[in-house]
């Protein structure tokens, strides 16, 4: 578990549900019995005397030390989401892409292999591909949602597999079980980007994932305010492979970032469900118009992988892609014709946001990966927020009435 010392609540915290955990989990009181969590904004602690030091650095008495290996509003953060989660313990990073460095640097050393989905994050993809190859460590693409092709791939010396699902911007379903069960039988660990589908509507952990990452920036913050990521994983794991790489290269999330983050988990529930209503009506709506060439969304039935989507998740998310009739072009006047949806790269915020991942989020993949991974001039990702429905699908009208 994370640092945080609590008094145990009447009702144990693990039997309450999520959207309570979310409420009262992980908090941490002073003397002053605040209801609000408390923001420590300090880098270092006192101690009553030297022998007291002397222990928490052995790691023989409980307590913190430095705010870059731990902080009282961190420790909160950190308990918070990993009740929400199910998993044993969670560390917090400066950011998403902090997080998903880690977790792979952390239990990775020369000599091993990597297997990942192909369908990632450009930033991610830079680590599978560019980063970890400088330090001996190959990794192998495959196509995500063929189990053929992971098992082809697995060799002795593959020590991490992994993927996003659902992937970004192509929301892609993948297999997370099927994906386990392989690396399993090879000893190897996976590590699952859960950032689409949020832990409310997909459990990772429950489908064989070993480690879980998220970009708290998103749906947790979920208002455009703070950089955060998280690391969720088995105590054995976090102790034996992130605790100490985080402690010593310090991406360490700031105790007010975290506060922030708290914050917003208390909302969590509320907004990503109206954000879904919100995402499942757009979808329908974009499909009925001719400038649309293609919409995907998991739950609806036209979704390649619509049956699998309904399998392991709760629900279809926040965010729709779809590629509008023509390339580049037309999707640029479709975005530039917006008023209410804004044009930015975030997604999971309370405004809804709409960006071109050609020409953004996976750009610098270069054309022919991103032909590979189905990301075509016309593609748009809509991260859809919490406006009224009507008037985002007239705002979206107008767009579509703009290319017709």
């Amino acid at each position: 578990m994370s640092s945080a010392q609590n008094t145990p609540p009447k009702t144990p915290i693990k039997n309450l549900r999520p959207a309570t955990r979310l409420v009262h989990g992980g908090t941490l009181r002073s003397q002053f019995g605040e209801t609000s969590e408390a923001m420590f904004l300090t880098q270092g602690y006192v101690y009553p005397d030297m022998e007291t030091a002397e222990a928490r650095f052995k790691g023989e008495s409980a307590g913190f030390i430095y705010s870059r290996f731990s902080n009282p509003t961190v420790a909160m953060f950190e308990e918070r989401m990993a009740l929400l989660e199910g998993a044993e313990a969670a560390r917090a990073t400066a950011s998403g892409m902090a997080a998903v460095t880690a977790a792979m640097l952390g239990q990775l050393k020369a000599g091993d292999h990597v297997v990942a989905a192909k369908a990632l994050f450009g930033s991610c993809r830079y680590i599978v591909e560019e980063l970890l190859p400088r330090f001996g460590v190959p990794s192998t693409l495959v196509d995500g949602t063929d189990l053929d092709q992971w098992r082809a791939a697995m060799r002795p010396n593959t020590r991490v597999c992994f993927l996003e699902s659902p992937t970004n911007p192509q929301l892609e379903i993948i297999d997370v079980a099927g994906v386990a069960e392989i690396a399993h039988a090879h000893g190897a660990n996976l590590v699952v980007d859960n950032v689409f589908a949020t832990p409310l509507l997909q459990n990772a952990f429950e489908l064989g994932a070993d480690c879980v990452v998220y970009s708290t920036t998103k749906h947790v913050d979920g208002q455009g305010r703070c950089l955060g990521g998280v690391i969720l994983a088995s105590n054995d794991f976090i102790q034996t492979h992130i605790h100490n790489f985080l402690r010593q290269t310090g991406p360490a999330l700031s105790p007010f970032n975290a506060w922030v983050m708290l914050k917003g988990l208390e909302t969590l529930p509320v907004r990503l469900m109206q954000q879904q209503r919100n995402a499942t009506a757009v979808a329908d709506y974009l499909a009925s118009r001719p400038e649309i060439a293609r919409v995907l969304y998991p739950t609806r039935k036209d979704h390649p992988q619509h049956e699998l989507a309904m399998r392991q998740m709760k629900g279809g998310g926040s965010v729709v892609t779809f590629d509008v009739q023509g390339g580049k072009e037309e999707a640029f006047a479709f975005s530039n014709a917006l008023s209410v949806v804004k044009i930015s790269n975030n997604l999971g915020d309370a405004k809804s946001l709409i960006t071109h991942p050609a020409t953004t989020t996976h750009q610098r993949i270069g054309p022919e990966a991103r032909a590979e991974s189905g990301i075509g001039d016309g593609m748009l990702r809509l991260s859809c927020g919490l406006e009224d429905i009507d008037d985002l699908i007239e705002d979206l009208a107008a767009a579509c009435d703009a290319i017709a």
